[in-house]
């Protein structure tokens, strides 16, 4: 049991540091001091400490939506492995229940923009749908694979011992994990697809579903997409790990500095996609994955490729 808290506050760890490391990062490359690292930690406690204020037009859909959105993400964030190390919810399958997780989530949101009536948020919300069911299919291959090569369904168990150093394996677990670290750029709404810095209504796409939030409800949101940001980190970090350097210690830091830096220089160095390229970049991904999935399964059945 104190393996599996031990395993929870690190994921938490993890989930407040990565955006330190993402604002720290571009405050480097932008040669500018930035702001303090635990900063966004200080804005949500201002929220949490404000009360809401709901416009007349909304439902009782628009009140429980960041709660909805909160506990999805939550309760996919305690599937998931550091490592070696045990999660605290874990069943056969458990890879497809956390893919569910994330998508109720999303729907939550989007639901909840629509319930508004505003244009904007409309906009929003359409996009998030389009991008959400185009990146899906990248997600469940990815998770495919994973579960593909270790023969299990759960994360626990996917990423309970360390596999044999194999030059075809880790290539292909290496792309995998890309792969998870494309999904939580669009999934989180980062450069190249969304910018969460830009204040144009008719271009964003996370945020302008948000507009009307405020206080708590804000926070909540906020701190969901801390947690997703972790999940899809680490299942990326546990990817490399696992046949690299199968320790806990490892994938915690490649979670927060490697997706952080990661982040962080493409938000520095590269400008958005134009709205019609995200499609287009998404299927790219969504290819890739399908791509890495086919591999994996040559290598499994010993087929020469």
């Amino acid at each position: 049991m104190l393996v599996k808290l031990f395993n929870t506050l690190l994921m938490l760890l993890v989930a407040l540091s990565i955006t330190g490391v993402i604002n720290r990062t571009r405050a480097i490359l932008a040669g500018r001091k930035g702001i303090r690292f635990m900063q966004h930690i200080y804005n949500v406690g201002l929220q949490l400490r404000k009360g809401a204020v709901y416009s007349p037009t909304t439902t009782i859909l628009f009140r429980i939506a960041p709660c909805v959105y909160l506990g999805a993400a939550l309760m996919a964030f305690l599937f998931i492995p550091i490592a070696d190390l045990e999660p605290i919810l874990s069943f056969h399958g458990d890879i497809i229940f956390v893919a569910y997780l994330l998508s109720l989530s999303r729907v939550a949101i989007v639901l909840a923009a629509l319930d508004t009536g505003s244009s904007f948020e409309g906009m929003g919300a359409a996009r998030e749908a389009l991008y959400g069911a185009l990146v899906e299919p990248a997600l469940m291959m990815g998770m495919a694979t994973l579960a593909l090569f270790c023969g299990y369904s759960s994360f626990a168990e996917i990423f309970s011992t360390a596999q044999e150093l194999n030059t075809n394996l880790t290539v292909v677990l290496l792309l995998v994990a890309y792969v998870f670290v494309i999904i939580m750029f669009i999934e989180a709404g980062r450069v190249p697809v969304d910018d969460p810095r830009t204040h144009l209504e008719l271009t964003m796409i996370h945020e302008v579903m948000c507009l009307d939030y405020s206080g708590v409800d804000m926070a909540m949101i906020h701190i969901a997409g801390w947690l997703k940001n972790s999940i899809f980190a680490m299942i990326a970090a546990n990817a490399v790990a696992v046949v690299i350097c199968f320790h806990w210690w490892f994938a915690a830091l490649l979670a927060v500095l490697g997706t952080g830096i990661a982040i962080g220089i493409v938000e520095s160095l590269r400008a958005r996609n134009k709205l019609v390229r995200n499609t287009t970049y998404i299927l790219t991904i969504v290819a890739m994955s399908a791509l890495v999935l086919l591999t994996g399964f040559l290598l499994i059945q010993n087929i020469e490729i």
